[in-house]
């Protein structure tokens, strides 16, 4: 972990009680943030959902739902204050662990071709970029963007 990073860090599993401190991150990082109605489905469904703190602090958080024998990453953001400090690959170690204790095999994900900062972490990872998927992602005035599929062989 980078000496820049903050510290004492910790994951905490997502209550209703901290979505409108998640929410607030959401917004402020993406163009087309997943909605309040995303994240409680995400609940609902039994999907972790970790929020990565420093003392009370939000720093970031990750969604991922499990298969058979697989992984899917649905959401990863680091709040814009904290980016650039490793964040998002101390996710992606503690993704690793939990994965590996529910005996998956592979992670997979889908991450937008224009999201370059993303497509940069996910390979320093160690994911590896295995498709497309044309227009998959909505952009504003009913236009669509293309995903790149990526996996992670645990």
């Amino acid at each position: 972990m980078p000496a820049s990073t903050p510290s004492p860090l910790h994951f905490v599993s997502l209550t209703q009680d901290a979505l409108d401190d998640l929410l607030k991150i959401e917004q402020s990082v993406y163009a087309k943030p997943w909605t309040r109605g995303n994240f409680l489905d995400a609940l609902k469904s039994n999907n972790w959902c970790h929020l990565l703190m420093c003392e009370d602090e939000l720093l970031g958080y990750f969604v991922a739902m499990m298969g058979f024998q697989e992984v899917h990453l649905l959401n990863l953001t680091v709040a814009s204050p904290f980016q650039n400090k490793g964040l998002g690959l101390h996710m992606l170690e503690s993704l690793v662990l939990m994965s590996k204790t529910v005996n998956a095999q592979w992670i997979w994900l889908e991450v937008r071709v224009s999201n370059v900062r993303a497509l940069k972490v996910y390979d320093t990872f160690g994911f590896r970029k295995v498709g497309e998927r044309k227009n998959y992602y909505p952009l504003a005035s009913n236009k669509r963007e293309d995903a790149i599929i990526m996996s992670y062989r645990l």
